[in-house]
């Protein structure tokens, strides 16, 4: 069902290793989409974590269920229009799967980066600590990523800019009728 003012909804779901440069490149399509006039959201994965899966640890079971909880979101906002730009680790292949078949208008993207340059972009310190044995099941370290097999889109952040990454992001949604040209 197509919302009141016709508008066609999507999820762009950016999904890659902590560190990869999901969030910069979700703000940066999320502006560029705003200025042509869209509805958007944007759901970083930390924010949700926060703000709706408080509580949520980081075993398997609890990472599936913060995805289940950005995608069930992500299906609202998608059916009335919005374009949602989710940009959440999501390491497992199966449950990614699971929201895109729920949502339907969906675009799997995937932020491409080694491990060494998520790790020196890491503020935080988050890897450091993973290394160190202080955060157990951590992406990347002590837990798997299952990256996609055939993403809609695979941007190379080490290769890109963020701004040339969210263009791509542009561009995929452009051709597959998400959004017009400019």
């Amino acid at each position: 069902m197509r919302p009141m003012d016709g508008a066609r909804g999507v999820t762009v779901w950016l999904t890659g290793l902590p560190c990869s440069g999901k969030s910069s490149i979700a703000e940066l399509v999320a502006g560029k989409l705003r200025r042509r006039g869209r509805r958007v959201e944007v759901l970083d994965g930390d924010v949700v974590r926060n703000e709706l899966s408080k509580g949520l640890g980081f075993s398997r079971e609890d990472r599936d269920t913060n995805v289940r909880r950005i995608g069930f979101v992500a299906h609202l906002l998608t059916r009335n229009g919005v374009v949602v730009v989710v940009a959440a680790v999501s390491p497992y292949a199966r449950i990614r799967g699971e929201v895109r078949q729920r949502i339907g208008d969906f675009v799997e993207v995937y932020v491409s980066c080694p491990l060494s340059e998520c790790e020196r972009r890491d503020v935080k310190g988050m890897y450091a600590k993973a290394r160190r044995g202080e955060i157990a099941a951590f992406t990347g370290v002590s837990d798997p990523y299952e990256a996609p097999e055939a993403p809609d889109l695979s941007v190379d952040t080490l290769g890109q800019t963020p701004e040339e990454s969210a263009e791509a992001v542009l561009g995929v949604l452009v051709q597959l009728g998400y959004c017009a040209t400019s």
